[in-house]
């Protein structure tokens, strides 16, 4: 049983918990579902790994603040001031709920981010980027590698999830008077 809680709760969990009761084909395809899980993890890990070995590797903490838009629709938008990884500027932009119409008035909210290049580059600039919590937050995020080729007519990618765990996880960030995110961006040489 995948079930993870305080000990003070096992007792009322395993007095409700159907996984006694199925059978073998059922429990099989719930270890099949764990062992995809588990191979995906293993996956981007290994991917991470590997980033770590390119030449050009750069990071910085960043954090998000809230701006108003002048219509008279709530929306709820945050902006990083510009920053400088391996030696461009750059701004990420966020948004909750994919600018729905009224974000505020769900409890159930979701945020996305773009990345955007100020620079003006010579060349192409390949870059594989992902999105961590900071050092000053507890917030989960799962990490997701993004990938994006960056030049002077195509300087911002497109709005990307924030892979924060779950919405109450997003609750709490938004609740902070800053969000404070670590980025990481690898630059591809070909």
């Amino acid at each position: 049983c995948p079930w993870q809680g305080p000990y003070h709760e096992l007792s009322v969990h395993e007095a409700e918990c159907t996984h006694p009761t199925k059978t073998g084909n059922e429990l099989m395809e719930i270890l099949d579902e764990m062992d995809q899980t588990r191979q995906k993890e293993m996956q981007l890990y290994n991917s991470i790994f590997s980033l770590l070995s390119f030449e050009k590797i750069g990071y910085t903490e960043v954090q998000f603040r809230p701006y108003r838009t002048d219509d008279f629709i709530t929306r709820l938008y945050y902006e990083t001031p510009r920053l400088t990884v391996l030696n461009q500027t750059w701004v990420l932009k966020a948004r909750v709920n994919d600018s729905e119409r009224n974000p505020n008035l769900s409890c159930k909210r979701t945020l996305s981010f773009q990345l955007i290049l100020k620079s003006k580059i010579n060349s192409p600039m390949e870059c594989s980027f992902l999105l961590l919590e900071g050092p000053y937050d507890d917030v989960k995020i799962r990490p997701v590698i993004y990938h994006f080729v960056f030049s002077n007519e195509s300087n911002e990618t497109d709005y990307m999830a924030l892979p924060i765990v779950d919405s109450v996880e997003c609750n709490k960030l938004l609740a902070a008077k800053n969000i404070n995110l670590r980025l990481f961006i690898f630059q591809i040489q070909k």
